[in-house]
């Protein structure tokens, strides 16, 4: 059995349906990223399976539990990472994991928690004093102090640095592979593409694709290359018999499979024609590709609740 389960879920706001017979699963042991434009209707879904909202029809089960009837058994197993708030402006970093890790009774360390999210240094800190990166690592670290059987975390890098990007990744990654189902909502792509196991698209207040990377990329291999920007699209096509959209200043897309021949015809027409060529990927489409194909002119719901 799956440790999420979501079968024909709608959400109403009154007259708007920001949810419509979402159905999709969360195994243990993987990451599931939930992904969507603003108003796709991810953010209602993910809050009925924490048990912080009713849903209009359809059921859920989270660790074989209903979240809206038995959320506090589920509180004590599962992990929950706000985007933002939920914390007192003058509490302190570590007073405020230690007081998480005592609620919920787990063992966990506060203090070498704190040091796995890399805030050692600021230990003794104000929430009101941390950056962005800095409150989002507590947020993480709240999360964890439930040794969580399932965690959903809600944009867990956002305005976090580099070395805090990779540091979080790794806490993730790691989450994942001791058992824990994690269910990872976020609007960065790359960070997406880099952990998930699976990943689940919502688009209008329903899933318009669900599965792995693999799968999702399945059928749309391309060559993407920079190049000049003056690079004459025109002749290129008539020289190879394949069409390369500019899709940037100086970067270019073909929509083929990167077939040795026609690679070798890409670089001598770029070589005869004095064009330099300062990069080149081909290969599957890119979790931003596939993305952006899937969810093409299709805007998103009017929802006074923004990203509901």
């Amino acid at each position: 059995m799956a440790a999420v389960e979501v079968s024909g879920l709608t959400v109403r706001y009154g007259q708007l349906v920001a949810v419509h017979d979402v159905s999709f699963s969360a195994a243990a042991g993987q990451i599931t990223a939930v992904l969507g434009p603003n108003g796709a209707g991810k953010t209602s879904t993910i809050e009925v399976c924490e048990g912080y909202r009713r849903a209009t029809a359809g059921t859920v089960r989270v660790l074989g539990l209903d979240p809206a009837t038995q959320q506090r058994l589920l509180s004590e197993r599962m992990g929950v990472m706000l985007q933002e708030g939920g914390v007192y402006p003058s509490a302190r970093v570590l007073d405020t994991v230690r007081h998480y890790c005592a609620l919920y009774g787990k063992g966990v360390d506060p203090a070498a928690l704190v040091q796995q999210v890399g805030l050692a240094d600021r230990r003794t800190a104000t929430w009101r004093r941390l950056s962005g990166g800095e409150k989002q690592r507590v947020s993480l670290a709240l999360a964890l102090a439930a040794a969580p059987e399932v965690a959903f975390l809600d944009e867990p890098t956002s305005g976090v640095d580099v070395n805090g990007r990779d540091t979080i990744r790794g806490i993730v990654r790691a989450l994942a592979d001791g058992g824990c189902a994690v269910v990872l909502a976020t609007h960065e792509l790359d960070e997406a593409e880099r952990l998930a196991d699976r990943v689940v698209i919502f688009d209008k207040g329903v899933v318009i694709a669900d599965g792995t990377l693999a799968e999702l990329r399945r059928g749309h291999d391309e060559i993407r290359f920079r190049s000049s920007p003056q690079l004459d699209t025109i002749a290129l096509a008539n020289s190879i018999g394949m069409v390369a959209s500019r899709v940037g200043s100086d970067e270019y897309v073909i929509d083929a499979p990167p077939h040795p021949r026609l690679m070798a015809q890409l670089t001598a027409w770029l070589a005869e024609q004095g064009h330099p060529l300062t990069d080149m990927r081909a290969g599957a489409q890119r979790l931003e590709d596939v993305f952006r194909r899937l969810t093409a002119d299709k805007p998103a719901a009017d929802d006074p609740e923004a990203d509901r």
